[in-house]
């Protein structure tokens, strides 16, 4: 941990003068992270000594102040010190049954934006993975408020009817886990049309 660090350091250090795009010749020496499967385990520091020689030129320079490609964002040090801990807790934020320190966060987080975007109280929301998981999140909820409102009985979480016809959509194994339950309707699959498949 404590080489990682002085690594992280040395990396951040050099940030600035550095070329925000990796150069050629770093680039090619990344083909050493491509060997052969490794007959037997490595020493914890020899890998982490050479994801820093080898991988840290190769990267892109996005933790400094000059780079403006892809919304990634810069590297402050709250954000950073944050990432450590959060790496170190490895909690699995889905629910707050496992871990009530993410849950208490998301939901700070998400009451703070709404304060500061003048939305009404008791706003909700949560913090996705990324843009793409966000406009999939905001599309499935507004089709399921447009559908709501536009009456006919058709609630998107349930319905099984794909068209007319009586087909059913989905097929989950019995003894599957609950997150296939959980994102089948968010993806226009009700409930209603499942069929349970028994598998050992």
């Amino acid at each position: 941990m404590a080489r990682a660090a002085g690594y992280a350091a040395e990396y951040l250090a050099g940030v600035d003068e550095r070329g925000v795009a990796p150069a050629t010749a770093a680039v090619d020496a990344l083909a050493e992270l491509c060997g052969a499967v490794p007959e037997g385990s490595t020493d914890a520091a020899a890998v982490v000594e050479m994801l820093h020689r080898v991988g840290s030129p190769g990267t892109v320079a996005s933790s400094g102040g000059r780079y403006f490609g892809f919304v990634v964002g810069g590297m402050v040090p709250a954000a950073l010190g944050a990432g450590v801990l959060a790496n170190a807790w490895n909690q699995n934020a889905g629910m707050q049954a496992q871990t009530p320190t993410a849950a208490i966060l998301e939901a700070t987080a998400v009451r703070w934006v709404a304060e500061l975007l003048g939305l009404p109280e008791g706003t909700g929301g949560a913090v996705v993975t990324g843009a793409t998981m966000a406009n999939f999140c905001g599309l499935a909820a507004a089709r399921h408020a447009l559908l709501e409102r536009a009456g006919g009985g058709w609630v998107v979480w349930r319905s099984a009817d794909y068209g007319g016809g009586g087909r059913r959509g989905s097929q989950l194994c019995d003894q599957g886990s609950g997150d296939a339950r959980d994102g089948t309707p968010a993806g226009g699959a009700g409930s209603g049309g499942w069929a349970g498949a028994y598998a050992d």
